[in-house]
């Protein structure tokens, strides 16, 4: 860090810039954005899709991760100094300074051109947009706007969350379907109850950022009673695949028995809080929904 780097230290440099550019793109959340728009592609294509499918499903995936990543890497940008104060995220790059402004946006528009050439050119230009539509949701209405003005953040900016089932389903077919709203509803109301239980055990965090999320402006009791009110409504709303005939047997018992458990969940921490019971609450929502959207894909075979 100190002093020019000899050409013996420039090498081993190259693979820890490599990983402060991935860490930029938050691949955890890149991965499960990619597989929801993956179960919409699938879901849009009945029965086993032709080679020519497969690929324009591969080459769609690859332009939505890549805006997907560009989204990321803005956001760290905008929230660095809110970063730098939370024990969550202190460690990524643009927190500790260890990628400048320049080099972030920079990095962050050639992914977001990239992905959206790719898209417009190899796919279609309905997904290009809706998908640079999701990205400006993402990094400039949620992250500029919405994140440090309203408790009601993650609510509203859940819709660009929710978006890569619609994404996936326009790149297979061109259109915005009603079965897509549908897995776009499941996501936008999953969204607030996953984000709030972390939330909660991570509050002072969030008081020391400054930013107003629910747990410091109203309190730990009002936000588990949004939690199990939403993990109410969520059930119901993924039921709806069934009853639209999207799907048969085999997910109406996986979406049952994972919206009961995800309630359960809820209901305990309503009851009783705890730092512990609040994160696992939020790390069984990542296993919810995972394998709720895993089940769709079983029974879309069947």
């Amino acid at each position: 860090m100190s002093g020019v780097p000899t050409s013996s230290a420039a090498t081993p440099a190259l693979p820890s810039a490599w990983r402060q550019y991935h860490a930029l793109t938050k691949p955890r959340v890149i991965q499960l954005i990619v597989f929801c728009a993956l179960i919409g592609m699938v879901l849009a294509v009945p029965g086993l899709p032709s080679w020519p499918q497969v690929r324009l499903a591969a080459v769609a995936c690859f332009g939505i991760w890549l805006v997907a990543g560009a989204a990321a890497a803005f956001n760290c940008v905008v929230e660095q100094h809110i970063d730098a104060r939370m024990k969550r995220t202190a460690w990524r790059p643009t927190a500790k300074g260890e990628l400048t402004n320049g080099k972030t946006l920079t990095f962050s528009a050639a992914l977001c051109a990239a992905g959206s050439a790719i898209l417009y050119l190899f796919v279609n230009p309905l997904t290009m947009w809706l998908t640079f539509a999701t990205f400006v949701g993402y990094a400039v209405v949620y992250t500029v706007i919405l994140k440090p003005l309203t408790p009601q953040n993650i609510v509203i900016g859940g819709a660009s969350g929710a978006m890569p089932p619609v994404l996936g389903w326009a790149a297979m077919t061109g259109v915005v379907a009603p079965e897509a709203l549908i897995l776009f509803l499941i996501i936008f109301l999953w969204t607030p109850p996953h984000f709030w239980a972390l939330a909660l055990y991570r509050v002072e965090d969030y008081r020391k950022s400054g930013l107003p999320m629910l747990p410091v402006t109203h309190g730990s009791e009002f936000t588990r009673l949004q939690i199990l009110l939403y993990t109410l409504v969520l059930f119901a709303a993924c039921l709806m695949p069934f009853m639209m005939r999207m799907s048969g047997w085999l997910y109406l018992i996986s979406a049952v028995l994972l919206n009961a458990g995800f309630f359960a969940y809820a209901f305990a921490l309503w009851r009783n809080y705890s730092d512990e019971l609040a994160r696992k609450t939020f790390r069984f929502s990542l296993v919810h929904l995972s394998l709720l959207f895993a089940a769709l894909l079983v029974d879309h075979y069947l």
